[in-house]
């Protein structure tokens, strides 16, 4: 028997003391799209924590857009489903504002808009509720249109009208909504290069940046808090995309700095093993033992250590892993986003902060997030050349939300 409309199924081999345990999960997807215009205020990171943090979803998948008219006038059809004159009066206003404000402009300039898919149970009524409703009369801060969104009226004329965000209003709509922005996700979806408009002269970059696992380990506030705070740059997101790093990848993007961290350890091990040593035999050891100590294990533990980021980035060790699974998505997860920009990798870096959190200035990301050299909190490229380089490792042209959704 298939799967009701809107719900994914999945199935999973679990291993609990030896024994496999067939597993069966049904599990609905729904959806949220981030509106231009808080694309274009910089609430892209204070909105997903909101949804994240209060949902209790997965974000699954997410993808930027620069919807056409074509996309966008069949997305409006499914807009209008109540009954209920109120409430229709709100999805009547929502559908307008929709048309005129995710469709490209009068002078045919497309806008930025990110498509956001979480899965898990009840997943579209449990981001209704997160959503909001638009014309509530209190602004407790409750829900996302409380914080984000805005309407203003005197009576029954509407003077201004922001939802912040949209989603679909129950199952069946999330489905067929889903389906439709599939359907584009090739033409008008992907990384939105020519979108921002800059001066003739301007030297614009692009930088990556990888929201690390660490900050997915069940869903919470913290992806959309490193996103709110590299919104101090004032670059633009032109790609986002959910990522599971495979081995393969993630030894290939981490390779550069596998010499780095051997001559690294080759200081430290050999002073660790000469320490140890004369601590054993209680007699002391000269600076040329130290040092063929050093050129005997730095190399061993700058390896091991390299292997453990490859494992905390694609949830396995190089050594380990099977060749036939080298190449498979791994089991972690990270958010891979592009900021665009004049001086987009310089004012990444500073506002990431160096890689030990503990040596980062406060209102950086990884003193605020990070908790060790590892595990802190966010990557970004050190160079467009670096940038360029990582973006083709990950993929990110590639888009996965198609086959999620036709799955």
């Amino acid at each position: 028997m298939s799967p009701p409309l809107g719900r994914v199924t999945t199935f999973g081999w679990s291993n609990t003391l030896g024994c496999s345990l067939y597993r069966r999960m049904s599990e609905e997807l729904a959806y949220v799209i981030i509106t231009p215009y808080s694309i274009r205020k910089s609430r892209t990171g204070g909105i997903l924590s909101r949804l994240l943090s209060r949902s209790g979803l997965e974000l699954v998948s997410g993808r930027m857009f620069a919807p056409s008219r074509e996309l966008i006038e069949e997305y409006a059809k499914s807009i209008v489903t109540e009954t209920d004159a109120r409430h229709r009066r709100t999805q009547e206003l929502i559908r307008e504002y929709v048309l005129k404000n995710l469709a490209p402009n009068p002078e045919g300039k497309r806008r930025r808009a990110l498509l956001l898919v979480l899965r898990g149970d009840d997943a579209v009524n449990r981001v209704l509720t997160v959503a909001g409703h638009i014309v509530h009369e209190r602004t407790t801060g409750e829900t996302i249109r409380d914080t984000f969104g805005d309407y203003l009226a005197d009576g029954e004329d509407v003077h201004y009208f922001e939802p912040a965000v949209l989603a679909a209003p129950n199952r069946k709509t999330a489905a067929a909504d889903l389906a439709l922005w599939a359907r584009y996700s090739d033409t008008d979806g992907g990384v939105l290069e020519d979108i921002v408009p800059y001066p003739a002269d301007a030297v614009v970059e692009k930088t990556l940046v990888l929201i690390k696992p660490d900050n997915f380990r069940f869903p919470n506030a913290r992806p959309g808090g490193v996103i709110d705070l590299f919104s101090r740059t004032g670059l633009s997101i032109i790609g986002f995309k959910v990522h599971h790093m495979s081995v393969a990848q993630a030894e290939q993007f981490y390779g550069p700095v596998l010499d780095v961290l051997k001559e690294v350890f080759r200081g430290t091990s050999g002073k660790r093993a000469r320490f140890a040593v004369e601590e054993e035999l209680g007699c002391p050891l000269g600076d040329e033992i130290e040092k063929t100590f050093g050129d005997l294990l730095g190399p061993i533990a700058g390896r091991a250590h390299w292997e453990n980021i490859v494992q905390f980035m694609s949830g396995a060790r190089p050594s380990q892993c099977p060749p036939g699974q080298r190449d498979a998505p791994g089991t972690e997860k990270c958010v891979a986003i592009i900021y665009q920009g004049i001086s987009a990798v310089k004012k990444i870096r500073e506002v990431l902060g160096p890689t030990d959190p503990s040596k980062a200035p406060f209102g950086t990301i990884r003193r605020e997030f990070g908790q060790t050299m590892m595990v802190n909190a966010a990557h970004a490229s050190d160079s467009s050349e670096n940038a360029r380089r990582e973006m083709a490792i990950i993929r990110i042209d590639e888009n996965n939300l198609k086959p999620l959704i036709e799955s």
